[in-house]
């Protein structure tokens, strides 16, 4: 199609429109008036927001066409409200057969010129016994014939074990893949994390476990189609969890890097996390929780109950890198939302600083004392359940995570501080809590002297809740770190979503 021809008469369901095809968008406006609607109105769909552009109409895709037609259809992402996306197809009707299929052609070749890279494969993972089971059902109904029809080969695999997919990632030939894919929850997620960040550094040949290694960044994104009984990452990534939403992010090659946090023991790595890394109170609850397996997923409540009236405290000395970047803060109210300026600079901002200062052991602080909870989360950690989350203004890639302290205090204050994951009141405005943006943390417990000893056994809530450890566990992602002793080291977009952060519902 020459260039004169980029725009042009067609109709949609018989009505004239005028068709335009333009650096970043496809348009149309209708040339007469229709119903409810004023002549002229005009619609458009960002081009790489287009899923695939096809010859015939809607209804004729699923049967073969035996002449040429001279219809074409665009396929593209509708939101149905903020974050929820949705496939759409719109047909158009030229004057006959060559202008369609040249509209088809032109359509696709300014596709494949926006800049994002779409994946061809994916290797797909599926937990059938994640989220009650719901994720097979999930993926073969909902999303498979979406992959289908943006022409993405996949290659599927039903996971049956834990570590399973790690384990694969680990060994396959990769070479061919775009992308790998999970249809579960976060524990799935988790598992390809793994896989992945070590399967990248062995092919580069780093070793992971030092905890002064510099580890080397993905270049495999990863997907999430949520269908678990919790979807954290995906929620604090995308603003939903929703399965279509996230395969169109898929399909249209939508990227979001991200940090990751590291965490070591004795210098030698445990594990990787992007959210949750809680000493205290969060992993008192997951530990606790194990023993109520037989409850499902009730026990986190019945756990947390549990672990708000004990009201345990852990003595310990908490040493931490605080970020020197005064673009952000975790208390200046900005939330990492598409496009932040504050992760997308933080490249040239981070260089900047290692080269004016390379010696950083200034920037270390220390604080002692006796916490009820020692957070660090890399994102806002923010789930259905508490949409603002942990940390509200976190940021997915600028190379900080940000370590909460709460002190110890009563069980009133506690509450109160819990009660704010879930309200839009300042969570760090409470005299028994503190917030850092760190790089880095150690976490060094104090033994516990024979007077608290004798004072934790006396404490009211020591029977009915147990007796009080003297040191806590650490709950990394939903797995539990047996050891009180730990270190965490943020490494600076490690890996790479497919999603785009979450949308301001402006965005549209």
């Amino acid at each position: 199609m020459e260039k004169e021809n980029l725009i042009c008469l067609l109709k949609i369901k018989g009505t004239e429109v005028s068709l335009a095809l333009e650096p970043s968008t496809l348009s149309w406006s209708y040339n007469k008036r229709r119903v409810f609607q004023k002549k002229g109105i005009t619609d458009s769909i960002p081009l790489n927001e287009i899923v695939t552009v096809v010859l015939g109409d809607t209804k004729e895709q699923t049967k073969s066409i035996s002449a040429p037609s001279n219809q074409f259809t665009v396929y593209h992402v509708c939101r149905k409200s903020s974050q929820r996306w949705s496939l759409e197809g719109v047909t158009f009707t030229a004057p006959d057969a060559q202008v369609a299929h040249s509209w088809v052609q032109t359509i696709q070749k300014r596709m494949a010129e926006t800049g994002q890279i779409r994946p061809k494969k994916l290797l797909v993972f599926i937990n059938p016994y994640g989220g009650r089971g719901k994720a097979t059902r999930i993926y073969y109904n909902e999303i498979s014939n979406l992959f289908k029809m943006a022409g993405i080969k996949t290659d599927v695999i039903e996971t049956t074990r834990a570590n399973h997919a790690r384990d694969y990632i680990l060994e396959a030939d990769l070479q061919t893949y775009d992308g790998v894919v999970c249809v579960g929850g976060d524990g799935m997620f988790s598992e390809l994390l793994h896989g992945l960040v070590r399967r990248t550094q062995i092919d580069n040949g780093i070793c992971e476990e030092l905890e002064d290694a510099k580890l080397s960044p993905c270049n495999l994104r990863i997907g999430i189609i949520p269908a678990g009984s919790t979807d954290c990452v995906c929620f604090a990534t995308v603003g939903i969890n929703d399965p279509v939403t996230s395969a169109l992010h898929i399909i249209i090659g939508d990227t979001q890097p991200m940090d990751v946090c590291a965490s070591y023991h004795n210098g030698q790595l445990m594990r990787y996390s992007v959210s949750l890394v809680g000493y205290g109170f969060f992993g008192d609850v997951l530990k606790e929780s194990e023993n109520m397996r037989s409850v499902g997923p009730m026990r986190y409540d019945l756990a947390g109950i549990k672990m708000v009236l004990s009201n345990r405290s852990y003595r310990g000395t908490v040493e931490f890198q605080e970020a020197r970047d005064h673009n952000s803060s975790p208390r200046d109210n900005t939330r990492c939302r598409t496009g932040c300026l504050v992760c997308s600079e933080s490249s040239d901002r981070l260089r900047k600083m290692a080269e004016e200062s390379p010696d950083e052991s200034d920037t270390w602080k220390k604080v002692t004392g006796s916490f009820m909870a020692i957070n660090i989360t890399a994102m806002s950690s923010a789930c259905p359940k508490s949409q603002d989350g942990l940390s509200p203004t976190a940021h997915l890639a600028d190379g900080t995570a940000d370590l909460i302290l709460v002190q110890e205090s009563n069980t009133i204050q506690f509450l109160r501080h819990l009660s704010r994951h879930t309200n839009r009141k300042d969570q760090f405005a409470l005299p028994n809590v503190e917030v850092h943006r760190i790089h880095a943390m150690r976490f060094t417990p104090e033994e516990v002297d024979e007077e608290e000893t004798i004072r934790r056994k006396k404490s009211f809530f020591a029977c009915p809740c147990g007796e009080m450890a003297e040191t806590s566990t650490w709950n990394c992602d939903g797995e539990i770190l047996d050891c009180a002793q730990l270190s965490v080291r943020v490494h600076h977009q490690l890996i790479q979503l497919f999603a785009r952060g979450i949308e301001d519902s402006s965005c549209g």
